[in-house]
């Protein structure tokens, strides 16, 4: 497994343990680009997470970027993260 697949898969447990529907978009080049790794909803939110391998924070794509941008400015909680830590953190934060 990847690096990146090793977050993924640390992602998705924390989801699954906080009972947070996900959707993981196929990357198969027919559908939108930039589209984030997770697409959520929790508690009436609607969450898109986007993951890296650990210390690759900066690999952000410019359409990642991009359409992370543009559901932030529709009232999405957006985040990337390169560990399950951060995301914790950022549900934490969400849930306050």
């Amino acid at each position: 497994m990847t690096p990146e697949g090793r977050v993924k898969l640390a992602v998705k447990r924390e989801l699954v343990a906080r009972d947070i529907w996900y959707y993981m978009p196929v990357q198969n080049g027919l559908g939108q680009v930039g589209i984030p790794d997770f697409v959520c909803c929790w508690r009436g939110r609607f969450l898109a997470i986007e993951t890296k391998a650990p210390g690759k924070l900066g690999n952000v794509t410019p359409n990642q970027r991009r359409v992370l941008d543009e559901l932030k400015l529709h009232g999405a909680a957006t985040v990337v993260v390169d560990n399950v830590n951060d995301l914790i953190s950022f549900l934490e934060a969400i849930d306050e």
